[in-house]
């Protein structure tokens, strides 16, 4: 089963749910940047009751204007976008038991940033730190590294083939534009994916996944996360048979 989408800056429960849901998660690297998306900006809630939400944002160069790929995105000030990732997250989160242990964590997502200008690298590796902290073990593969064609749905399907995929994960966004038909030509399965609006999902489309773990602790959003993904299985197994 293939989940394919960009990376984002710690994405929204939805989109990590999205993910752990899979065997496999294709990065989509190799299409354009979009500045009003969650490619280099994360949502945050507050842990305190009252807490304002705040916007935590990368600043980042686009060397070819309008038209530079996600993969091409580069941070401008690596060294203040370090401190401000950091300083954010503490201040949104440091009265959560859980805090130290996203931290500790969070500092190899840190060291990136004296490694690397590239913003896809830095927002895929805190999409990974929330994926291990969620306890995922997929495989995870760069859209740039795989042959696809032209068109959103072609390429989508050329994707899920070239990394084995029976089974594609469509979210609510994708679900706008994808054509049906082509991924039946190809023997896909185009599942639907979303997820519920309760509980630790109450702000699973509005904020970074972090917000639930820090609220509800890892454990809680692990099971919550696992019990999502087994009724996935459940229900890709019963339409096979």
């Amino acid at each position: 089963m293939c989940a394919i989408h960009q990376p984002n800056l710690l994405p929204r429960l939805s989109t990590v749910a999205k993910i752990l849901a899979a065997d496999v998660w294709v990065v989509l690297d190799d299409v354009q940047f979009a500045r009003r998306d969650f490619q280099h900006r994360a949502r945050l809630g507050s842990f305190a009751d009252g807490g304002r939400a705040r916007w935590l944002t990368v600043p980042t160069h686009l060397p070819d204007g309008r038209a530079t790929l996600i993969r091409e995105a580069r941070v401008v000030d690596a060294a203040l976008s370090q401190r401000r990732v950091e300083g954010v997250l503490r201040e949104q989160y440091r009265a959560s038991p859980t805090w130290l242990q996203l931290a500790q964590r969070l500092q190899a997502v840190l060291a990136l940033f004296e490694r690397t200008d590239r913003m896809a690298v830095i927002a895929e590796a805190s999409t990974r730190l929330l994926l291990d902290l969620l306890g995922w073990q997929g495989r995870v593969v760069r859209s740039s590294a795989l042959a696809a064609g032209a068109g959103r749905t072609r390429r989508l399907v050329d994707l899920c083939r070239a990394v084995g995929a029976d089974s594609y994960l469509c979210g609510t966004g994708g679900a706008k534009y994808v054509e049906h038909q082509p991924f039946t030509d190809a023997g896909i399965d185009l599942r639907p994916f979303s997820v519920p609006t309760t509980g630790v999902w109450a702000d699973a489309r509005t904020f970074s996944a972090v917000h639930s773990v820090m609220v509800h602790g890892a454990e809680p959003v692990r099971r919550s996360v696992e019990a999502r993904r087994q009724a996935e299985g459940a229900v890709v197994e019963g339409s096979v048979g």
